[in-house]
């Protein structure tokens, strides 16, 4: 047997531990129905933070999560998303969070600054809150590659945030 093999079987292993050997637990998780779901999304770069959160909310409610169950809240930009999220968090009312936001690099070291706060950010609420919060700010080269990213970065938000609220619960 070949390394790759026995890390490939070691790692089978364990997803079946995880999923305590049931190979649908993993398609229960994609269930939505009774979430409540907040996002939010930053208004800068908005034609592309808009498909987003209209990826998102699609890719949702085909999850089964009730329209009524999600919540959108706007902020200027980046930075902003993570103090929305501590505020939505702190209120217990969501199952899961959805970042939603574009950055694009410009001529200067602000790209990074924004692109590495927003980021660590959202990891601190999520961490600090223990909610699940599916990261969606695109952190792009050029609008390009944003709108190229746009859609299937939305509707993969909303499959993080449903399945992380899904396992979050089994363990509880």
């Amino acid at each position: 047997m070949t390394d790759y093999q026995k890390n490939l079987q070691d790692w089978e292993f364990t997803m079946l531990t995880a999923d305590k050997g049931t190979p649908a637990s993993t398609a229960q998780r994609m269930n939505g129905s009774g979430l409540n779901i907040g996002m939010v999304q930053a208004r800068f770069n908005e034609s592309v933070t808009n498909a987003l959160a209209d990826a998102c909310k699609a890719e949702l409610m085909a999850l089964g999560v009730a329209e009524q169950n999600i919540d959108l809240l706007q902020v200027p930009g980046a930075l902003e998303v993570p103090v929305a999220l501590l505020a939505m968090a702190e209120t217990m009312k969501y199952d899961a969070l959805v970042a939603l936001g574009c950055i694009i690099r410009g001529e200067t070291y602000h790209f990074e600054l924004v692109a590495n706060e927003s980021g660590a950010g959202v990891s601190r609420v999520a961490l600090d809150c223990r909610m699940p919060i599916a990261n969606a700010i695109l952190t792009t080269e050029d609008l390009e590659q944003a709108v190229a990213r746009q859609t299937e970065k939305g509707r993969d938000a909303a499959r993080v945030a449903v399945e992380m609220a899904n396992l979050l619960e089994e363990i509880e």
